[in-house]
Parts: structure tokens; C-alpha cells; sequence
């Protein structure tokens, strides 16, 4: 139903902008509506299935958050004005300015005696944790910063608010106040880039009104134009063009005059380098991947089967996107700055940063739910969106239960060992911990209450309504937020209590989705909330009473805190949702009313609100019950629960959550040593360096790098696809590919002997093959070897004793295999085999015993993969003794360390050597990079090959600037 359907009689103003305002701006465009957030956020308290009983977070802050001096006021979102009376919040801010004793001291007479902390971390964390050498400064990073931008040539850009995410961009406001220790800086994608028509003259700030832009959905309001306004001109075919000059401005408008720090990351279609000109063409394409494929599988919507292309072109663009982030971040930091990183469009991120600088400090949010491990499989790019976010030193989530799912997704995808606590990933743990963030608490009641213009329109509202129990709810247009589901129970709620006919009205608002690639979704919901109303009107309703009232449309901050505070029952029946202000909101308004709150048990906040009436919002009978419950509850029951949610909402405000958050990151840091970790391999720079190399050289280890570990390790032989990969890269003349594996000569030769062009290297260095030759090199063959017959009889021993183990005679080297036995077992008895080795052959022979992979192996001291490769760079370079320009080492287990070190201890420019180690994430390696398992091993030759691989195209995005079709 249309906002105008208003039971007949009522006020023009209750629920509409006052037609009575001057005729050159239209009531809904007026500089006095403000934005009403409505992105979902969730807090701790009580006890549930969501929550982790565990986790407890000290919600204490260093100042009064009512009295504390309010953040900068370019939180676009806010509703909240500063105090009347500012207060300042140090003696250096209440000095500055002062011309006189006497106007010193009444200055510092306003500042707030200094209190106590219970935490150090509180007020000066650089003191807290001497280790870190913190630089006190914060570096956020989120997708876009908090205005809608337009612009004209060579004028001032206009800056308008942009809608949702209010706790998030509160937040980013305290962390930039005086009551924060912290400096801080925001990084952000302008958005989409709008022209302006009208030219105003250039000054030194300039923000345009927070006008409201006209709503393109189906589902809202209607706004007339302004007849004085030109409406806005369409973009040219060729694009916007901004001159560096305008980028220059649009940056110190963003940096002034806020007290806050905005930096814009540009991202561009194309650049002119002749007039240094940026390019805007396909603006929404950077969002595409993160709002169709991640947003819909993370709020456990699948989307429709196609032939992949375009996801893959969105994967691009969604990779070279969080390219441009750490680009952008790598040019403000400096060592010892925190970097925080916001939701699910910059999953990415945390790797991409520690690819580049190893020792960073992270800590990464998301604000939106994480589906289980059975729904997250179904992703393409399951692995590499793992892998991005695992480069963060702290992982933080709304609920218990995301957090679950993600170190379950870790393991059960990646292989990684996790816990409750975290994931060993890299060498290095990341940790994993539950932050429901909060609401400005003490600024929303401020405004909510004393407003007289909001006493008028609850006057208005309840005259409007009188004698009937209004059920108030507001959410986002879209299916995850389950308003069809609570048309539907509302309807069944007439049906199941008929005394309650004409005595109960459900005030519905929808606006619009802030996720722009679910337009057809949100056609497909606002036909069938239309249908529904349209019933429930039609069966329920008379000419003089109305049961839903639906308004499609944002409403003013008036209109939205005076219908939280005249309402007697909130009901929220999100089917997903990571965190929803609105049910926090509608507790601090309901101060006085005391109104039960129903809360879907699906929503990230239901874990917190424990006071709140839980609805599984498919159960539509439960959900009928649950209303007729709230209705009829005792007062003194209403102030209990209420008391209950109001406290909590209270003490967990967004000022608690930012500072919890910061708090264990740091102390995660200070307790677990990242100077261990391995970043993934960053494939776009690997493939840069090769393309620029002439001369290059590969070594690979066999087993566990190009093929799986198998039991029977005559088993492990290399697919057609390895060897076609392998042959590839070995045809090409620059190219010298070496396999340098701990496999006999027969065994190489039989599977690998075909390449004429590949080099074999057999027992860990023992013997080498060159490349065009059939004739093997014996590096040992002056070496004393009477070890063998008492290692055999120690192996023997063993393999008597371990049901499964075997032995298996080198050439050179002896292996004792225990992959058959029982895992436990087998690892106990390998450990007493070493021991025995090490007192006996170890002592009398020059032999060292190597731990591999399920398996022990004895051979000569002096035989490793290192002196192999330590020659094999010696020998392939542009003459005797020079270097190649590009070398690739892999290998997984013990043995290949050899080669990482011998690589490390060369003369090879750092840029000119990637070192990486495959397989197990808890690893520490002297290799330089990670990845995950032979699969990547092979996707990274063929990267390098110029094949198709869909895994590859972000970095073929990056060093190009264009994913070609071929590769799509």
C-alpha cells in the first residue's frame, strides 16, 4: 500500500514531510532530513546458541560517552548534532587560542577531570604495549567513504551524505575525537561518480545539504522534482574525465574541516596520461562481484547457473579493485600504524597488504553474516577468498556462530588447523573473535528525546491511532530481510486472535537496498509485499481503518524516532542478517513505553538481546504467537525485559566495540610472534617478474607439490595435466625447469623422462639428468656407503614392529615409509626410530637423518637439494657465474628447506626470487611464500604458460589493466 493510504482524518504531517515549506525545496530534499541508518549491528549479553558463553568483552570506557566531546561531524549518516556546549577534551585543546591568563584558566576550568582508567590499552596503548612500537595511528579501510560525490569541472565537488552503515561510520567518528587515543585516517572508493550540472565557484570546503536524491526503486515514494533545479545531466559516452587538479581538490575537501582524515581511492576505467585525466566509465562494475556473488552466498542466496564469464570478469575487477585498496594504504602507512579493514568488498585486502609488507598490523571486521562450510563450498573462488582474509592478524564477527563457520570453512577447505581461538595459518595464528558491534547509545537518546517537534508528531501519531496498539517495523528492501515473512504472520495473527480486529495496525517501512545488484530480487519482493498488503487490507480492513500501513520511503529523523517511541511492539523478521541498529534503536526510544522488542533469531543481534522475544520468522504461527504475546504482556514483565536490553544497548555502544576490537588485536599481537608468517603467494607481481626476466630457472620438488601425497607412493604419478603444464614451460627456450625430487632415478625416468627439455634431479641431489641428455650423473659415487647395512637393520627393526611401514632402497638413500600404519602409532614409532638412528649410524657415519612426510630417510651428510640448486643458479645465468632474472623454487616438506636457505644465502635480488613452500599452513619456512596444495602449484605454472585459468585472471587484471576474452 502507498503512503498515501493515512487513515482518513489524519494530520498531513504525521507521517509526511509538511507541505507547508518554501516552494524552492521540496520538503523531502530539505536540508533537515536527515539519513536514517539502517545497516544491521548486534551486541554481547545474555547467553544463546549464537553466542560463545567465553567471550566476554569489558565494555568499560575511559569517559562518559553522554558527556564526551562529539567526533568529527562528517559521519554523513549521523543523526546526531554535537552538543550545545562542547567541552574540550585535553588541556592542550582547551588552551589553544586563548589570548589571556584569565581566559586560560576559565578554559581549562571546562575540562573534564581526568578518570581513572581500570586499562591502560584505554589511553594510551603505546604504553600498553611497548613491544608493538605502535605509532598511535589507525588506518581504516572501508568501500566507500561516507558521501555520494559530484562533479563539475573545475569546481568545488559536492558532497553528499550517503545512506546505511551508521555504526560503522560512528565509529570511524569516535576513533577521530578527542576521547579516542588514537589519530586516525579513513581510505575509501569515492563511489559512483555523479556530473553536476551546476558550476559553483571554488572554495576552500564546501559541503552541498544533505539532500536526499530522488529514488529510482520501484518500492519507493514518489519525490517531485524541483522545477528549479536542472535535473541531472547523463555522462557522457566517453566517461567523466577528472583532472589531476580536481582529484587534488576533491582530496583537500576530504581532508578538511571535518577533524577527521578522508582519503579517496580512485579507481578508474582508463587513464590519459597525456593530460593525467582519470576516466570514469563503468562505475558500478567494482562492486558487482562483492553485492552478486558474495553478498547473495553469504545471506545463503544462490544465484543462477550461467557459463561463468561474468562472474569471472566481476572476480577480475574484484581483485584488481583490493589491488588498488593496498596500493593506496602502502602510500599513507608507516611502521607501526593499525590497519582496520571493514566487510566483505575488501576480503582481499589482509593478504594483498602482507604480501608487501610482512610485518603489518591487521585487523579485519565483517559486518555481515558468514555462511557454513556446506553453503560456502559452493563458492568459485572459495580458496582465494580465504586465503585474502587470513592475512589479517585478527578476524573479527558478529556472532559465535559466524565465527564458527569460518574456522570450520578454513579447515574444511583450506586444511588449516583451527580452533575456538583461531586459525594456524601460514606459519603464523590468526586469531578469531566475536565483536558485536553497538550503536552511539548516549547520541541517539539525546536526540530522541527534548526534540519538540518530535513530541508533536507523536501527538500526531497517536491521535491518528488512538485506541489502537500500534506494531512498528523498518527495514531494508530486500528478500534477506524477511518483510514478506512478517506480512505473512501478521496476517495469520488476525486469523489465529480475531478479538484483536481493529485494534492493532502494523506501520511497515521499506527503504530502499544499498546492494545494487539485486534489483531484480528486490522487484520480485515488492510484488509479492504488495500482494499481501493488498489481502490483509482487503480482509482485515474497512473504509475507516486500515491494518498496514506501508511507507516506501526514508523517513526524516523526526518521523523515525518519534514512530520508535510511540510504537508498542518492534518486530524484526530478518531471515540473514549480520547487525540490525534498528532493533538497538528502538530500545533506547522506548525508554519510557517499554515496549517488547521481537527479534528473529536469525539476525546478529539475537545472540546479544537476550531480553528480546526470539521468532524463528518461517514458523508464521510462531511468529502470530509472538505477537499476541508482546500485546498482552503484564507491565511489570515489559519493564524487566526492557530494563534488561536498555542497560545493555547502553554499555555496549560502538565507543565499546571499536575499542574492545583494537584492544585484543593488540593483545594478540603482543602474545603470538608474526614474524613467521608466510604470506600467499602474489601471483600478479610472480607473473610481472617473469615477463620481464630473459632468462629464468625452475626448480620443483615431486611429491606433495606437483602431486598429492598418496599411501603408496608408487601411486603418485603425474596427471596429463602436469605434464602437459610441465612441457609447456620447458618449450620455451628461456625457460631451464628442473625436478628436484627425493624419487629414484627409474621413477623419474618412467614419468618424466619423455620431456627432453626438462632437467631431473633423483634422491634429494644425488644424481642429476641434464635437460636433451638420457645419461645420469652420480654425485656420489667415491662415497663410502657400508652405512646402508646398518640402517636397514635398525629399519627393519621398525618395520617388524609398525603393521603398514615399509622400506625403500635408493640408490643413495634409504626411506623408511610408515603412510600405511596408523597415523598415530606410525608417528610415535618414527620418532623412537630417529632416536635409535641418531645414537647409532648418526654417530659413527657422516649421514643425516631427515624427517619427511610420513617418513624417515637416512643419507649422506653432504647430499641436499640445496647444492643442487646452489649449482643450478651458478650455471644458468647470461655467462659463467651471472644470476638468471627470475627464479621459481616449490617444494613442501623438510628436504626443500635445503633450497630455500641456499636461495636466501645467494646474491639474487630479494624481487628476483620466489621461494614457496606448499601444504600445511602451520609451517614456519625460509621459503618467502605460501600456497595451499599442488592444485595452486599447477594453476601458477599455467598462469606463467598464458593459459586460461579462472583462479588467475585477478592478477592477469592487475599487470595488464584487461582480462582478455580468452581468459574469461
Amino acid at each position: 500500500m502507498s503512503s498515501s493510504s493515512v487513515p482518513e482524518g489524519a494530520p498531513a504531517d504525521t507521517m509526511l514531510p509538511n507541505p507547508d515549506q518554501p516552494d524552492d525545496i521540496h520538503p523531502a530534499l530539505h536540508p533537515s532530513v536527515t539519513n536514517v541508518p539502517v545497516t544491521p549491528g548486534v551486541h554481547l549479553g545474555g547467553s544463546s546458541a549464537y553466542e560463545d558463553p567465553k567471550t566476554i568483552h569489558d565494555t568499560r570506557l575511559p569517559f562518559d560517552p553522554a558527556k564526551a566531546t562529539p567526533g568529527p561531524q562528517w559521519n554523513a549518516n549521523s543523526y546526531f548534532v554535537p552538543h550545545k556546549q562542547e567541552r574540550a577534551g585535553s588541556p592542550t585543546e582547551a588552551a589553544a587560542g586563548a589570548r589571556t591568563g584569565e581566559e586560560l584558566l576559565r578554559r581549562l576550568s571546562l575540562i573534564p577531570e581526568p578518570k581513572k582508567s581500570h586499562d591502560l590499552a584505554d589511553v594510551d596503548p603505546r604504553a600498553a604495549h611497548p613491544g608493538l612500537n605502535l605509532s598511535g595511528r589507525v588506518l581504516s579501510a572501508t568501500f566507500a567513504v561516507p558521501y555520494s560525490i559530484s562533479y563539475s569541472q573545475g569546481n568545488d565537488w559536492d558532497l553528499k551524505p550517503r545512506r546505511g552503515t551508521s555504526a560503522l561510520f560512528d565509529s570511524f567518528s569516535y576513533l577521530a575525537s578527542s576521547s579516542s587515543p588514537w589519530n586516525h585516517t579513513l581510505i575509501g572508493w569515492t563511489g559512483e561518480v555523479k556530473e553536476n550540472p551546476v558550476a559553483r565557484p571554488a572554495t576552500s570546503a564546501s559541503f552541498s545539504s544533505a539532500t536526499a536524491q530522488s529514488q529510482t526503486n520501484k518500492a519507493a515514494a514518489p519525490i517531485p522534482v524541483n522545477g528549479k533545479s536542472a535535473p541531472p545531466m547523463p555522462s557522457t559516452s566517453d566517461g567523466i574525465h577528472i583532472t589531476r587538479a580536481d582529484r587534488e581538490r576533491l582530496e583537500k575537501q576530504l581532508e578538511k574541516g571535518h577533524g577527521g582524515k578522508i582519503v579517496p581511492v580512485w579507481l578508474t576505467d582508463e587513464w590519459d596520461e597525456e593530460k593525467d585525466e582519470a576516466i570514469l566509465k563503468d562505475q558500478s562494475r567494482w562492486r558487482r562481484y562483492a553485492e552478486h556473488e558474495l553478498y547473495n552466498l553469504f545471506h545463503y542466496k544462490m544465484n543462477q547457473p550461467d557459463d561463468g564469464r561474468a562472474a569471472r570478469k566481476t572476480w577480475a575487477d574484484y581483485y584488481l579493485m583490493n589491488k588498488l585498496f593496498a596500493d593506496r594504504i602502502l602510500e599513507l602507512y608507516s611502521p607501526g600504524d593499525i590497519i582496520v579493514i571493514h566487510d566483505f568488498q575488501l576480503l582481499l585486502l589482509p593478504s594483498l597488504l602482507r604480501q608487501r609488507l610482512p610485518n603489518v598490523y591487521i585487523g579485519f571486521y565483517l559486518h555481515i553474516p558468514f555462511p557454513s562450510s556446506e553453503f560456502y563450498r559452493c563458492l568459485s573462488r572459495r580458496k582465494e577468498i580465504l586465503e585474502g582474509v587470513l592475512g589479517a592478524n585478527m578476524i573479527g564477527f558478529q556472532s559465535y556462530s559466524y565465527s564458527r563457520h569460518f574456522s570450520s570453512c578454513c579447515t574444511r577447505i583450506l586444511g588449516f588447523d583451527s580452533s575456538s581461538a583461531g586459525v594456524d595459518a601460514y606459519g603464523a595464528h590468526v586469531a578469531v573473535d566475536v565483536f558485536p558491534i553497538g550503536i552511539d547509545a548516549a547520541s541517539t537518546q539525546r536526540q530522541a528525546y527534548g526534540d519538540p517537534i518530535i513530541e508533536e508528531k507523536i501527538r500526531a501519531i497517536r491521535e491518528v491511532y488512538a485506541g489502537k496498539k500500534i506494531i512498528v517495523g523498518r527495514d531494508r528492501l530486500d528478500s534477506v530481510r524477511g518483510v514478506t515473512q512478517k506480512l505473512q504472520a501478521f496476517e495469520i495473527f488476525l486469523q489465529k486472535y480475531p478479538e484483536w480486529h481493529e485494534k492493532v495496525v502494523l506501520i511497515q517501512v521499506t527503504s530502499p537496498s544499498s546492494v545494487q545488484a539485486n534489483k531484480e530480487d528486490d522487484n520480485k519482493v515488492v510484488n509479492k509485499m504488495s500482494d499481501l498488503i493488498a489481502r490483509i487490507n482487503g480482509d482485515y480492513g474497512s473504509l475507516s481503518f486500515t491494518p498496514v500501513q506501508h511507507f516506501a520511503q526514508y523517513l526524516s529523523r523526526e518521523e523515525y524516532f518519534a514512530l520508535l517511541r510511540v510504537a508498542d511492539v518492534g518486530l524484526i523478521t530478518s531471515v540473514r542478517d549480520g547487525m540490525n541498529t534498528t532493533s538497538l534503536e528502538y530500545v533506547i526510544c522506548q525508554k519510557d513505553n517499554q515496549g517488547p522488542l521481537i527479534l528473529s533469531e536469525f539476525s546478529g543481534t539475537a545472540g546479544s538481546l537476550s531480553g528480546a522475544i526470539h521468532i524463528n520468522p518461517w514458523d508464521l504461527g510462531g511468529v502470530a504467537d509472538a505477537i499476541n504475546e508482546a500485546l498482552t504482556m503484564p507491565m511489570e514483565e515489559r519493564k524487566k525485559h526492557h530494563s534488561d536490553l536498555y542497560d545493555h544497548v547502553k554499555a555496549n555502544n560502538v565507543q565499546a566495540w571499536t575499542n574492545n576490537f583494537l584492544k585484543r588485536l593488540m593483545t594478540n599481537l603482543s602474545s603470538f610472534d608474526q614474524s613467521f608468517a608466510t604470506p600467499a603467494l602474489d601471483r600478479a607481481q610472480l607473473l610481472s617478474q617473469y615477463r620481464q626476466a630473459k632468462r629464468r630457472l625452475f626448480m620443483f620438488d615431486y611429491d606433495g607439490t606437483l602431486t598429492p601425497i598418496v599411501k603408496d607412493p608408487s601411486a603418485a604419478i603425474p596427471s596429463d595435466r602436469v605434464i602437459r603444464t610441465l612441457k609447456t614451460l620447458a618449450s620455451d627456450p628461456n625457460n631451464a625447469v628442473w625436478i628436484i625430487s627425493g624419487r629414484d632415478q627409474a621413477f623419474l625416468d618412467e614419468w618424466m623422462g619423455h620431456i627432453s627439455e626438462l632437467g631431473l634431479s633423483a634422491e634429494h641431489g644425488s644424481f642429476m639428468r641434464y635437460p636433451k641428455s638420457e645419461v645420469w650423473e652420480n654425485l656420489t659415487e667415491k662415497t663410502d656407503m657400508s652405512w646402508q647395512s646398518e640402517v636397514i637393520d635398525i629399519f627393519q627393526h621398525y618395520t617388524e614392529r609398525t603393521q603398514g611401514s615399509f622400506i625403500e632402497r635408493k640408490k643413495i638413500a634409504l626411506t623408511w615409509h610408515y603412510r600405511r600404519a596408523d597415523p598415530e602409532y606410525g608417528l610415535f614409532q618414527s620418532r623412537e626410530c630417529h632416536k635409535h638412528l641418531e645414537r647409532t649410524v648418526g654417530k659413527k657415519y657422516d649421514v643425516e637423518v631427515m624427517t619427511g612426510k610420513a617418513n624417515l630417510e637416512v643419507r649422506p651428510r653432504f647430499v641436499n637439494k640445496g647444492e643442487i640448486a646452489k649449482r643450478l643458479v651458478e650455471a644458468y645465468g647470461n655467462g659463467d657465474g651471472e644470476p638468471p632474472e627470475f627464479v621459481l623454487c616449490l617444494g613442501d616438506d623438510f628436504t626443500d628447506e635445503d633450497m630455500f636457505r641456499s636461495l636466501r644465502q645467494s646474491k639474487l635480488p630479494p624481487d628476483h626470487v620466489f621461494s614457496v613452500t606448499v601444504g600445511a599452513s602451520s609451517k614456519q619456512t625460509l621459503a618467502s611464500w605460501h600456497l595451499v596444495e599442488p592444485s595452486d602449484v599447477i594453476s601458477v605454472i599455467s598462469l606463467l604458460n598464458g593459459s586460461a585459468d579462472a583462479g588467475n585472471v585477478g592478477a592477469v587484471a592487475v599487470v595488464d589493466g584487461i582480462v582478455p576474452e580468452s581468459r574469461l
